[in-house]
């Protein structure tokens, strides 16, 4: 039973209700999309920072033997935990675009339809996809495909999450109010540079581990792994590319801003000066 109630499809959902009801107390200036966004990205820390936690393990685990050695949480974080998240996230990613738009008076967002469905499908394909893709392609792998063996790549692969509580940490800044203060700041630098070394130099640290393994160099480890893996590492690597380079123009525009805006003070008063 407390199995079962530590079950990621109760305890995720459960905290995103349980915030959503919290936070209108709190925040009583609110919209019902400022709500449901803060409480989908709280919950989706929570979540990252397991994940995190989990690798970790499992990776400090099994770095002398990144093929054989075994760590349970590899298989059981990714049922109870992995694919419950996955799940709630697209529905909970759902809600918040709903209500964005239905606070903004759209009127096809009156109540859910079909329409509001497909509307979202097609506004956050890539984030759909790449969740379904996680459901379809990290589970049958993680259950059926491994041979018992890379427990290490699949610890590896959790700590992507790194880097979700610190781009939700920019989210409920901006949420707040707090855009314009030293911690979004701070907190932007940390996100591009977190979400590149944990979502993008991980795949090549990964080739090197394998290639490490076998005592063979780095740039005959793609020859060596099966095609399939190599599409699929393909697959997951190439939105993580495309959200980095996202970040990064988002940050040199807020750059840019923010460089106006220190800038205009100074002009302002040299020509009172004048």
């Amino acid at each position: 039973m407390l199995q079962v109630l530590a079950c990621g499809a109760v305890v995720f959902p459960g905290l995103f209700f349980a915030f959503k009801r919290i936070l209108p107390c709190v925040f009583k200036h609110w919209s019902d999309a400022d709500v449901v966004l803060v409480s989908e990205r709280l919950v989706s820390s929570i979540h990252a920072i397991m994940a995190t936690t989990a690798g970790v393990l499992v990776v400090s685990s099994c770095w002398g033997n990144v093929i054989n050695d075994r760590h349970w949480l590899a298989t059981y974080f990714v049922i109870w935990y992995g694919v419950p998240y996955m799940t709630y996230d697209i529905f909970a990613m759902y809600l918040s675009h709903y209500y964005h738009f239905r606070v903004k008076g759209h009127e096809d967002y009156k109540q859910h339809s079909l329409r509001t469905v497909n509307c979202f499908v097609r506004r956050e394909f890539l984030l759909v996809l790449h969740h379904i893709a996680l459901l379809t392609i990290l589970l049958p792998i993680t259950l059926f495909f491994r041979n018992d063996q890379g427990d290490f790549f699949i610890g590896c692969l959790f700590l992507t999450e790194l880097s979700t509580p610190f781009v939700s940490l920019g989210k409920i800044l901006i949420q707040l109010g707090l855009q314009n203060c030293w911690l979004h700041k701070l907190n932007g630098c940390m996100v591009l540079f977190i979400f590149f070394m944990c979502r993008i130099a991980l795949f090549p640290f990964m080739y090197w581990m394998y290639g490490r393994h076998y005592s063979i160099p780095l740039y005959s480890v793609p020859f060596h792994l099966p095609l399939s893996t190599n599409i699929g590492n393909s697959c997951i690597l190439a939105p993580q590319v495309y959200w980095f380079v996202l970040l990064c123009c988002k940050g040199y525009r807020l750059y840019k801003r923010s460089h106006r805006s220190d800038s205009s003070p100074a002009s302002a008063e040299t020509s009172k000066n004048d």
